[in-house]
């Protein structure tokens, strides 16, 4: 990985908007979506943080033409050209095989996510894309990892919030990656503030909203019924939502969670608070999934990922959808966008 340093650098805010793609585990189909975007005409400058002769592999087993161009922030040619894609070189520790996990690569997973992140933070990229990785092959390689989510804040040294958005519906966690038992506990008041503050702030600022209403769901069934079925309600959401609602902020709740996504209920909201992963997902994968986008607010870069994990079973195929990797991408150049704006 000699010289990787010297590219990630500041670039000029006159070139073209340049995201950087992980395409993740290489033994899953992040990278034959790559390869597979690249056949495709791209409105921002696509960097692949990769090693190149995998990337080339995977696309001779899908039978497509891939040009692997070094990349080099000060140079455009042969960007956005179909079958051509620019790629930030990090080599696989062991070679990968479609489908079969190995322990050896999970270093180069961590690497390729490192180096991106950093050139995020650098100004070399604009936006970060992640690909699918999969966490027990990492933690089986003796590297203790919770999620994409987790490991870009510790990177950063900020707190996150996952946000996941499909056309019609934006779900954020108030907790992401943590086993059931322990969700209660972790829902403190000072929690709780911190996550809508972030979220409150990122959609006026990543999105545009300019006064955001936020429904947040309950912890318990039915909001706790008064406290009978659970106090968090009572004694974490009423007080902190009530805090927050002083500053003038359109925040709906705590409310029952089994009715919080119905048609009527979302008419004029921005997003929905949950207070646990599998409480608010699965309906958003329900309505979305092929399309929806993972969203990590409360970082100073931008990062989007797409919805679905690694699917050994369609590596070396072209049978994986596409789908969610164009909206990671389009949410992330849309992101960027308005980031120059802002200046």
């Amino acid at each position: 990985m000699n010289g990787i340093s010297e590219l990630l650098t500041p670039s000029s805010m006159g070139r073209p908007i340049c995201l950087a793609v992980t395409p993740g585990e290489p033994a899953g189909v992040g990278p034959d979506l790559l390869v597979r975007l690249a056949q495709e005409p791209q409105e921002a400058q696509l960097v692949a943080v990769a090693d190149p002769e995998l990337l080339a592999r995977r696309a001779a087993d899908l039978g497509l033409p891939l040009h692997c161009i070094d990349f080099d922030h000060m140079g455009e040619e042969g960007s956005g050209l179909p079958g051509s894609l620019r790629v930030l070189r990090v080599p696989l520790r062991a070679p990968a095989e479609p489908g079969h996990l190995d322990t050896r690569n999970a270093p180069y997973v961590l690497d390729t996510l490192r180096i991106a992140c950093d050139g995020c933070l650098s100004g070399t990229f604009d936006a970060l894309v992640t690909g699918p990785v999969h966490k027990g092959i990492i933690n089986e390689a003796g590297m203790p990892f919770t999620g994409h989510t987790e490991f870009l804040a510790e990177r950063c040294g900020t707190e996150p919030v996952m946000l996941l958005a499909t056309p019609g519906l934006r779900v954020a966690l108030a907790t992401t990656h943590l086993p059931l038992r322990e969700v209660s506990a972790a829902i403190t008041a000072s929690l709780l503030g911190r996550v809508i503050e972030i979220l409150h702030k990122d959609l006026c600022n990543r999105f545009g909203v300019a006064r955001p209403r936020i429904l947040v769901c309950g912890l318990n069934p039915h909001a706790g019924e008064g406290g009978h079925l659970g106090r968090e309600e009572v004694e974490v959401l009423e007080p902190t939502l009530e805090r927050l609602r002083a500053r003038g902020w359109d925040l709906a709740g705590p409310l029952p969670a089994d009715t919080v996504f119905v048609p009527e209920r979302l008419r004029g909201a921005d997003a929905v608070l949950c207070m646990y992963h599998d409480q608010g997902l699965p309906v958003l994968k329900h309505l979305g999934f092929g399309q929806a986008v993972n969203i990590t607010l409360g970082l100073p870069i931008i990062r989007t990922s797409v919805d679905h994990g690694t699917a050994l079973d369609l590596a070396g195929t072209d049978r994986a959808d596409l789908g969610s990797l164009r909206a990671a991408i389009a949410t992330a150049l849309s992101m960027a966008r308005a980031s120059r704006k802002r200046g």
